[in-house]
Protein backbone atom coordinates (compact mmCIF):
# COMPACT_ATOMS: atom_id res chain seq x y z
CA UNK A 1 0.00 0.00 0.00
CA UNK A 2 2.66 2.54 0.84
CA UNK A 3 4.51 1.39 -2.55
CA UNK A 4 1.15 1.98 -4.31
CA UNK A 5 0.49 5.64 -3.37
CA UNK A 6 3.32 6.94 -4.84
CA UNK A 7 3.18 5.20 -7.94
CA UNK A 8 -0.49 7.08 -8.05
CA UNK A 9 0.45 10.45 -6.72
CA UNK A 10 3.19 10.57 -9.88
CA UNK A 11 0.52 8.87 -12.20
CA UNK A 12 -1.61 11.45 -11.79
CA UNK A 13 0.71 14.42 -11.90
CA UNK A 14 2.54 12.83 -15.13
CA UNK A 15 -1.48 13.25 -16.55
CA UNK A 16 -2.24 16.50 -15.14
CA UNK A 17 1.01 17.97 -17.05
CA UNK A 18 1.12 16.34 -20.28
CA UNK A 19 -3.21 15.85 -21.29
CA UNK A 20 -3.08 19.10 -22.73
CA UNK A 21 -2.86 20.23 -26.44
CA UNK A 22 0.58 20.80 -27.59
CA UNK A 23 2.68 20.70 -30.40
CA UNK A 24 3.80 17.22 -29.49
CA UNK A 25 0.47 15.52 -28.96
CA UNK A 26 -0.97 17.93 -32.37
CA UNK A 27 1.79 16.11 -34.18
CA UNK A 28 1.40 12.41 -32.92
CA UNK A 29 -2.29 12.98 -33.54
CA UNK A 30 -1.69 13.58 -36.90
CA UNK A 31 0.58 10.65 -37.39
CA UNK A 32 -2.03 8.46 -35.99
CA UNK A 33 -4.60 9.42 -38.78
CA UNK A 34 -2.36 9.08 -41.66
CA UNK A 35 0.81 7.08 -40.88
CA UNK A 36 1.60 3.54 -40.98
CA UNK A 37 1.56 1.58 -37.78
CA UNK A 38 5.05 1.17 -37.41
CA UNK A 39 5.87 4.78 -37.98
CA UNK A 40 2.68 5.67 -35.36
CA UNK A 41 4.82 3.16 -32.81
CA UNK A 42 7.90 4.82 -33.33
CA UNK A 43 6.50 8.24 -32.73
CA UNK A 44 4.94 7.11 -29.20
CA UNK A 45 8.45 5.13 -28.42
CA UNK A 46 10.37 8.68 -29.37
CA UNK A 47 7.41 10.58 -27.12
CA UNK A 48 7.44 8.27 -24.02
CA UNK A 49 11.16 7.43 -23.88
CA UNK A 50 12.26 11.32 -24.01
CA UNK A 51 9.96 11.86 -21.43
CA UNK A 52 11.21 8.86 -19.54
CA UNK A 53 14.78 10.20 -20.24
CA UNK A 54 14.35 14.20 -18.96
CA UNK A 55 11.72 12.95 -16.07
CA UNK A 56 14.77 10.59 -14.33
CA UNK A 57 17.16 13.22 -15.04
CA UNK A 58 15.50 15.57 -13.04
CA UNK A 59 15.29 13.23 -10.32
CA UNK A 60 18.70 13.02 -10.43
CA UNK A 61 19.43 16.82 -10.08
CA UNK A 62 20.26 17.59 -13.78
CA UNK A 63 17.23 20.58 -13.72
CA UNK A 64 19.25 22.32 -11.37
CA UNK A 65 22.34 22.40 -13.96
CA UNK A 66 19.99 23.65 -16.68
CA UNK A 67 18.20 26.30 -14.20
CA UNK A 68 21.90 27.56 -13.81
CA UNK A 69 22.44 27.84 -17.43
CA UNK A 70 19.65 29.87 -18.82
CA UNK A 71 21.61 30.77 -22.08
CA UNK A 72 20.86 27.37 -23.31
CA UNK A 73 17.48 27.63 -22.76
CA UNK A 74 17.65 30.50 -24.88
CA UNK A 75 18.92 28.97 -27.74
CA UNK A 76 16.56 26.23 -27.87
CA UNK A 77 13.59 28.43 -27.41
CA UNK A 78 14.87 30.47 -30.76
CA UNK A 79 15.40 26.73 -32.72
CA UNK A 80 12.44 25.77 -31.60
CA UNK A 81 9.98 29.13 -31.80
CA UNK A 82 11.67 28.96 -35.52
CA UNK A 83 10.69 25.46 -36.86
CA UNK A 84 6.98 25.94 -34.52
CA UNK A 85 6.62 28.97 -37.08
CA UNK A 86 7.52 26.88 -40.22
CA UNK A 87 5.57 24.01 -39.57
CA UNK A 88 2.11 26.54 -38.88
CA UNK A 89 2.98 27.90 -41.93
CA UNK A 90 3.00 25.01 -44.37
CA UNK A 91 -0.08 23.66 -41.93
CA UNK A 92 -1.92 27.17 -42.81
CA UNK A 93 -1.28 26.39 -46.56
CA UNK A 94 -2.33 23.35 -46.44
CA UNK A 95 -5.47 24.27 -45.27
CA UNK A 96 -5.97 27.29 -47.23
CA UNK A 97 -5.43 26.02 -50.51
CA UNK A 98 -6.14 21.96 -50.35
CA UNK A 99 -5.24 19.73 -52.77
CA UNK A 100 -8.31 18.03 -52.24
CA UNK A 101 -6.38 14.85 -50.25
CA UNK A 102 -7.85 12.35 -48.04
CA UNK A 103 -7.06 9.42 -47.02
CA UNK A 104 -7.98 5.53 -47.47
CA UNK A 105 -7.75 2.63 -45.22
CA UNK A 106 -6.14 -0.10 -47.19
CA UNK A 107 -7.39 -3.85 -45.94
CA UNK A 108 -4.58 -5.31 -46.91
CA UNK A 109 -1.93 -3.14 -45.37
CA UNK A 110 -2.58 -3.33 -41.73
CA UNK A 111 -5.15 -0.51 -42.59
CA UNK A 112 -2.52 1.98 -43.33
CA UNK A 113 -4.02 5.62 -44.44
CA UNK A 114 -3.09 5.34 -48.04
CA UNK A 115 -3.41 9.08 -49.65
CA UNK A 116 -6.39 9.81 -52.23
CA UNK A 117 -7.49 12.87 -54.18
CA UNK A 118 -11.06 13.63 -53.90
CA UNK A 119 -11.34 16.05 -56.59
CA UNK A 120 -9.24 19.59 -56.70
CA UNK A 121 -5.65 18.37 -56.69
CA UNK A 122 -2.85 17.95 -59.22
CA UNK A 123 -2.82 14.84 -61.36
CA UNK A 124 0.93 14.37 -60.62
CA UNK A 125 -0.28 14.46 -56.95
CA UNK A 126 -1.30 10.95 -56.79
CA UNK A 127 -1.09 9.68 -59.94
CA UNK A 128 -5.38 9.29 -61.06
CA UNK A 129 -5.70 11.11 -64.07
CA UNK A 130 -8.36 13.67 -64.51
CA UNK A 131 -11.84 12.76 -65.88
CA UNK A 132 -11.74 13.09 -69.43
CA UNK A 133 -7.67 12.61 -69.49
CA UNK A 134 -5.61 9.22 -70.07
CA UNK A 135 -3.81 7.86 -67.28
CA UNK A 136 -0.46 7.81 -67.99
CA UNK A 137 1.49 4.31 -68.53
CA UNK A 138 2.51 2.22 -65.59
CA UNK A 139 5.95 0.71 -64.90
CA UNK A 140 6.07 -3.02 -66.17
CA UNK A 141 4.93 -5.08 -63.42
CA UNK A 142 2.43 -3.12 -62.55
CA UNK A 143 -1.58 -3.25 -61.84
CA UNK A 144 -4.42 -1.33 -61.16
CA UNK A 145 -5.82 -2.54 -57.52
CA UNK A 146 -8.93 0.15 -56.58
CA UNK A 147 -7.77 2.46 -58.79
CA UNK A 148 -4.45 3.08 -57.78
CA UNK A 149 -1.45 1.53 -58.98
CA UNK A 150 0.46 -1.44 -57.41
CA UNK A 151 3.99 -3.16 -57.68
CA UNK A 152 4.28 -6.65 -58.27
CA UNK A 153 7.75 -8.16 -57.78
CA UNK A 154 7.92 -10.91 -61.13
CA UNK A 155 9.89 -12.89 -58.62
CA UNK A 156 6.92 -13.85 -56.82
CA UNK A 157 4.44 -14.54 -60.02
CA UNK A 158 3.73 -17.81 -60.05
CA UNK A 159 5.02 -18.48 -56.41
CA UNK A 160 1.42 -18.16 -54.58
CA UNK A 161 -0.77 -15.93 -53.76
CA UNK A 162 1.24 -12.63 -52.84
CA UNK A 163 0.05 -9.88 -50.92
CA UNK A 164 -0.60 -6.68 -52.53
CA UNK A 165 0.88 -3.44 -51.49
CA UNK A 166 -0.54 -0.58 -51.82
CA UNK A 167 1.54 2.07 -53.48
CA UNK A 168 1.63 5.40 -51.41
CA UNK A 169 1.34 8.88 -53.62
CA UNK A 170 3.36 12.17 -52.78
CA UNK A 171 0.33 13.65 -52.36
CA UNK A 172 0.45 17.57 -50.93
CA UNK A 173 -2.43 17.29 -47.92
CA UNK A 174 -2.84 15.54 -45.11
CA UNK A 175 -3.57 12.30 -46.73
CA UNK A 176 0.05 11.44 -47.60
CA UNK A 177 1.74 8.99 -44.95
CA UNK A 178 5.05 10.79 -43.90
CA UNK A 179 8.44 8.15 -44.04
CA UNK A 180 9.52 7.08 -40.81
CA UNK A 181 12.93 9.33 -40.90
CA UNK A 182 10.59 12.32 -41.40
CA UNK A 183 8.41 11.62 -38.46
CA UNK A 184 11.20 10.39 -36.12
CA UNK A 185 12.58 13.21 -36.78
CA UNK A 186 9.86 15.91 -36.37
CA UNK A 187 9.17 14.27 -33.02
CA UNK A 188 12.48 14.77 -31.89
CA UNK A 189 12.29 18.41 -32.74
CA UNK A 190 9.26 19.21 -31.63
CA UNK A 191 9.97 16.85 -28.44
CA UNK A 192 13.54 18.35 -27.50
CA UNK A 193 13.41 21.68 -29.00
CA UNK A 194 11.00 22.84 -26.69
CA UNK A 195 12.02 24.64 -23.50
CA UNK A 196 8.63 24.19 -21.87
CA UNK A 197 9.34 20.21 -21.83
CA UNK A 198 12.67 20.91 -19.77
CA UNK A 199 11.10 22.99 -17.08
CA UNK A 200 8.09 20.54 -16.77
CA UNK A 201 10.17 17.39 -16.49
CA UNK A 202 13.70 18.19 -15.56
CA UNK A 203 12.58 21.16 -13.54
CA UNK A 204 9.12 20.48 -11.81
CA UNK A 205 8.62 17.19 -11.99
CA UNK A 206 12.06 16.10 -11.08
CA UNK A 207 11.58 18.39 -7.71
CA UNK A 208 8.01 17.31 -7.24
CA UNK A 209 9.53 14.12 -7.15
CA UNK A 210 12.65 14.71 -4.63
CA UNK A 211 10.11 16.03 -2.12
CA UNK A 212 8.39 12.33 -1.86
CA UNK A 213 11.61 11.24 0.66
CA UNK A 214 14.34 8.89 -0.36
CA UNK A 215 11.90 6.10 -0.44
CA UNK A 216 9.20 6.74 -2.08
CA UNK A 217 11.00 9.45 -4.94
CA UNK A 218 11.56 6.36 -7.51
CA UNK A 219 8.08 4.66 -7.08
CA UNK A 220 6.60 8.43 -7.66
CA UNK A 221 8.91 8.30 -11.18
CA UNK A 222 7.71 5.22 -12.40
CA UNK A 223 4.37 6.42 -11.70
CA UNK A 224 5.22 9.64 -13.62
CA UNK A 225 7.00 7.54 -16.36
CA UNK A 226 3.99 5.56 -16.84
CA UNK A 227 1.45 8.18 -17.33
CA UNK A 228 3.90 9.56 -20.06
CA UNK A 229 3.67 5.69 -21.99
CA UNK A 230 -0.34 5.58 -21.18
CA UNK A 231 -0.96 9.18 -22.46
CA UNK A 232 1.27 8.76 -25.30
CA UNK A 233 -0.02 5.02 -26.56
CA UNK A 234 -3.47 6.24 -26.03
CA UNK A 235 -2.85 8.92 -27.95
CA UNK A 236 -1.03 7.28 -30.64
CA UNK A 237 -3.01 4.45 -31.59
CA UNK A 238 -6.25 5.36 -29.85
CA UNK A 239 -6.21 8.10 -32.83
CA UNK A 240 -6.58 5.56 -35.38
CA UNK A 241 -9.92 5.08 -35.14
CA UNK A 242 -10.43 8.82 -36.67
CA UNK A 243 -9.10 7.39 -39.73
CA UNK A 244 -13.01 7.24 -41.21
CA UNK A 245 -13.24 11.10 -40.45
CA UNK A 246 -10.56 11.59 -41.81
CA UNK A 247 -10.96 9.97 -45.14
CA UNK A 248 -13.25 13.48 -46.04
CA UNK A 249 -11.02 16.55 -47.52
CA UNK A 250 -13.15 18.81 -45.11
CA UNK A 251 -11.60 17.18 -42.23
CA UNK A 252 -7.94 17.55 -43.27
CA UNK A 253 -8.92 21.64 -44.10
CA UNK A 254 -10.02 21.95 -40.70
CA UNK A 255 -7.48 19.65 -39.11
CA UNK A 256 -4.35 21.87 -40.39
CA UNK A 257 -6.33 25.03 -39.44
CA UNK A 258 -6.11 24.06 -35.96
CA UNK A 259 -2.53 22.54 -36.62
CA UNK A 260 -1.55 25.48 -37.27
CA UNK A 261 -3.31 27.62 -34.89
CA UNK A 262 -1.12 25.83 -32.03
CA UNK A 263 2.06 25.82 -33.94
CA UNK A 264 1.87 29.66 -34.41
CA UNK A 265 0.44 30.21 -31.00
CA UNK A 266 3.28 28.38 -29.24
CA UNK A 267 5.94 29.05 -32.17
CA UNK A 268 5.05 33.40 -31.26
CA UNK A 269 4.98 32.63 -27.59
CA UNK A 270 8.70 30.76 -27.29
CA UNK A 271 9.87 33.76 -29.73
CA UNK A 272 8.60 36.23 -27.45
CA UNK A 273 9.87 34.67 -24.39
CA UNK A 274 6.32 33.29 -23.32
Amino acid sequence: MTVILPVLAGLGTGLALIVAIGVQNTYLLRLAVSARLRVVAAAVVVCAVSDAVLIIAGVLGVGAVVERFPVALVVVRLVGAAFLLTYGVLAARRALRPSGDAIRVAAEDDGVAVGTSTGGGNADDDGVAPPGEHRAPVHGGATSVAGRDTAVDPATVGAGPARTTLAQPPGRSGGAAPAMRTAVLTMLVFTWANPHVYLDTLVFLGSVANQQGADDRWWWTLGAVAASCLWFGALGFGGRLLRPLFAKPLTWRVFDGCVAVVMLAFGVALLVGA
